[in-house]
């Protein structure tokens, strides 16, 4: 039972996280909360938690398996986190979602790893 919760819990984390990293023109919700744990990651920990969030929502919005789209999603997290300034890394940190100027960055490698935009 434990486990089964906590597989619950840590899939509705990935999907919240997915909606909010991807380059979509989110509006944050009020009682949102970021991930402390996005404080102390290394670059390389983000690169990984952004490509998990982009292989569960082009999954969804491509009704396809996560696996499949690993290396584009892998290329998307890349691309966008070696485009990011340091102050929009921080921002990412201290707010968990892509600030305006990420944003912009995050949709030209949707494009340029050929995966689909998310509904705006």
């Amino acid at each position: 039972m434990r486990t089964a919760l906590r597989t619950l819990l840590a899939a509705a984390a990935v999907a919240v996280s997915a909606t909010a990293v991807l380059a979509s023109a989110s509006n944050t919700p009020i009682n949102y909360q970021p991930d402390p744990a996005l404080k102390t990651e290394s670059l390389s920990q983000l690169r990984a938690r952004v490509s998990q969030a982009c292989g569960v929502t082009q999954a969804r919005l491509l009704n396809v398996s996560e696996a499949s789209l690993s290396r584009k999603c892998d290329c998307y997290a890349g691309q966008t986190l070696r485009a990011m300034s340091a102050e929009e890394v921080q921002a990412y940190r201290d707010t968990g979602v892509f600030n305006d100027s990420t944003r912009g960055k995050a949709l030209a490698s949707l494009d340029s790893c050929k995966l689909q935009r998310p509904a705006m």
